[in-house]
């Protein structure tokens, strides 16, 4: 297990963060984490330099809900990236391995049939503490480091698209 904050990151210097419009998709379930992961990502989205009135939340009520919703927003193609939020934490049924399971294959699906990148931002933990710790806790904030990779993937988008 890591024992260092995952979430620091250098500036990432994107001209044109100020085009972009991110959607986010958060699981209402846990939302003592999944609004601290939202939160997270929309505050490093803004301080790149995207504008605020273009990052779009919604809500959903569970993580499996998660992969309608993230197929939704990316077939619109207004979106330059998708950030899906949710948590999962393990309890004493399979439940959380077919969860888990489907929003995974669910967030891929995402990925390989619509033009529109979608960051996997779901926590899937053992314990309520090593969510905690992972969403702005002792081991930062993965929230972060989606909006990071949500940047780097609208940067790639655009490259190829040239």
């Amino acid at each position: 297990m890591s024992t260092t904050d995952l979430s620091a990151y250098k500036p990432l210097d994107i001209s044109n963060a100020d085009d972009m419009i991110i959607g986010i998709v958060v699981s209402e379930w846990n939302n003592f984490v999944t609004h601290n992961l939202r939160d997270g990502a929309i505050d490093t989205l803004k301080k790149e330099g995207v504008k605020e009135e273009n990052i779009h939340v919604f809500s959903v009520p569970g993580a499996f809900e998660l992969s309608y919703a993230s197929m939704q927003l990316a077939k619109t193609n207004r979106y330059d990236a998708v950030i899906v939020i949710g948590c999962v934490i393990r309890g004493e049924t399979p439940h959380f391995d077919y969860v888990c399971s489907g929003v995974t294959q669910g967030v891929k699906d995402v990925n390989l049939l619509t033009d529109t990148p979608a960051i996997f931002c779901l926590l899937t933990d053992d314990n309520k503490e090593q969510s905690i710790a992972r969403s702005g806790g002792a081991l930062g904030n993965k929230g972060v480091e989606a909006a990071v990779t949500a940047l780097h993937m609208s940067e790639f988008k655009k490259k190829i698209k040239a």
